[in-house]
């Protein structure tokens, strides 16, 4: 039954009576750095980029502007009236950003990471560039980009990103995806298989070519978040030129009817040179990587360009087929979804996490880019990024979508509730893996004080004999010979007697709030 009471309405954000006042004043001041009372451009900028959410990201361009004077040339500083009424709409990210809860908490730490593995791959010369078009053959060989975006719009890029390169056969994930939308995947995969190459004929059809070629760079454009796409036309030609090869093949594959009928060979051949043409940067292509890892909703427009079915079925292919002949290891080795293209960029996709560009000329024999087959063995072997990594319990690899501190809570958590269980074989694991067995809970209450609290002899032993402290105290000045005594358990006292005749102190305690630490 609908409700006949009058609706409430907006309080002002400023107000004493807006129950948002305090979580607005409270992010208002996280920006305020030198405690003005008022922000600046530069705060903003300089708040946000520190947590991946640079200058130019079209969700805060508003609030950025609003820093501008009326004529533009100048800067102004906002008071917290005028904050609240510009952030309401974009609260939620800002919020997240300063708060350290967006999909990459602990940003900088991912992003050392980044720029120390271009470092060290940098020295690395293997390969050649492709000369199968002679154009290519131009490129500097020693450049190397590397750019990436999270599903919540974080960037870093380090090297030459901002050299735009020719996406080359890249371009046939957006093709497919296309071909998906538009037909269908049983009427798509009737025609081009289970390989994304050559697919962009069924892009739509009854457009001349030229209005099929800016139907492509329009959805480019969408996927990297607004930025304008490039066309290399002396990279078309060359190829066009020395496309023999090519033909040859567009009569054989339409001679064993894989084109749906009417199809010109020849100009579906003309459309997908244009499409391997495509000009992008590294940047541009670390954002159309991440629309693919946020299911096909680009992150810095919130626009959905595929559905996520579409992106599915690409990225299954991506995994099985994206690296030419190296598939198969790239798999095994590596398991994310990537597509390689000749110019040597490397298109990798971390599901519901980032996407990623590595764009560096030289190829392997295979067709791959050297430095960026490396890059990847360098982010699985650094980052929980593999799609079934979890299941590795005591990996040493860093999670980035944990905060600094929160394996280090974690596992104070998980070892205070298995010493109160009584679990030995979990207690033994999680030291093994690193634990302190001396860290307290938000209570200051240690395993050993849980163990001793439910009379678990046996882990009670095994805490002491690795160096747990018997006279550490919890908030209440209670130590785990205390806690055995009030529940009459003689046995772990009796243990725990002969090691507390030392000063007491407080344990080290950590923020975990635990359900352990109400186990006494």
């Amino acid at each position: 039954m609908a409700s006949t009471t009058r609706p409430r309405e907006n309080p002002d954000p400023t107000s004493g009576t807006n129950p948002f006042e305090a979580a607005y004043r409270a992010l208002f001041d996280a920006f305020d750095d030198d405690g003005s009372q008022t922000l600046s451009r530069a705060e903003l900028v300089r708040n946000l980029r520190a947590t991946g959410i640079l200058e130019d990201d079209p969700r805060i361009q508003g609030i950025l502007d609003a820093t501008q004077d009326g004529d533009g040339d100048g800067e102004r500083e906002m008071g917290f009236p005028e904050f609240v009424a510009l952030i309401q709409h974009h609260s939620g990210l800002l919020q997240r950003a300063m708060q350290n809860s967006l999909i990459v908490p602990d940003f900088p730490s991912l992003t050392e990471e980044i720029d120390r593995i271009h470092h060290d791959l940098l020295p690395v010369r293997d390969g050649r560039v492709a000369d199968c078009i002679p154009q290519l053959a131009r490129i500097d060989p020693e450049q190397l980009a590397i750019s990436l975006c999270t599903v919540d719009g974080q960037r870093h890029s380090v090297g030459d990103v901002d050299v735009p390169f020719c996406v080359r056969s890249v371009s046939t994930t957006v093709s497919y995806c296309m071909a998906l939308e538009e037909h269908g995947v049983d009427v798509a995969h009737r025609h081009i298989g289970r390989e994304p190459s050559g697919q962009s004929f069924l892009i739509r059809p009854e457009l001349s070519l030229a209005d099929r070629f800016d139907h492509v760079t329009q959805t480019w454009q969408r996927l990297a978040g607004g930025r304008r796409v490039g066309f290399n036309n002396s990279v078309y030609l060359s190829e066009r030129q020395t496309a023999d090869r090519n033909v040859a093949l567009g009569h054989s594959t339409r001679e064993g009817n894989a084109f749906p009928p009417g199809t010109d060979p020849l100009q579906a051949l003309e459309f997908h040179f244009q499409c391997c043409s495509i000009e992008l940067d590294a940047r541009m292509l670390a954002v159309v990587a991440a629309t693919f890892a946020n299911g096909g909703v680009c992150p810095l427009t919130g626009d959905r360009v595929f559905s996520r079915e579409t992106v599915q079925h690409c990225l299954s292919l991506m995994s099985s087929c994206g690296m030419y002949d190296f598939s198969g290891e790239f798999a095994s080795t590596i398991g994310l979804p990537a597509k390689s293209g000749a110019s040597g960029a490397l298109m990798v996709v971390v599901p519901g996490l980032m996407g990623i560009c590595v764009w560096s000329p030289r190829l392997d024999e295979l067709g791959n880019s050297v430095r960026g087959i490396e890059f990847c063995r360098q982010l699985v072997k650094k980052f929980e990024v593999r799609p079934h990594a979890s299941v590795t319990r005591a990996s040493r690899r860093k999670d980035p979508r944990k905060r600094r501190d929160q394996s280090s809570v974690e596992s104070v958590v998980a070892l205070c509730w298995a010493a109160s269980q009584g679990d030995l074989d979990e207690v033994r694991r999680l030291a093994s893996a690193g634990a302190d067995i001396s860290t307290g809970d938000y209570d200051g209450r240690t395993p050993l004080h849980l163990a001793a609290a439910e009379g678990h002899v046996e882990v009670t032993g095994y805490l002491l004999a690795h160096g747990a402290d018997p006279a550490a105290t919890d908030r209440w000045g209670g130590t785990a010979l205390t806690d055995a005594q009030r529940g009459g358990h003689t046995r772990v006292a009796e243990l725990l007697g002969p090691h507390t005749a030392v000063p007491c102190r407080k344990a080290t305690g950590a923020d975990t709030r635990s359900t352990a630490a109400s186990a006494k």
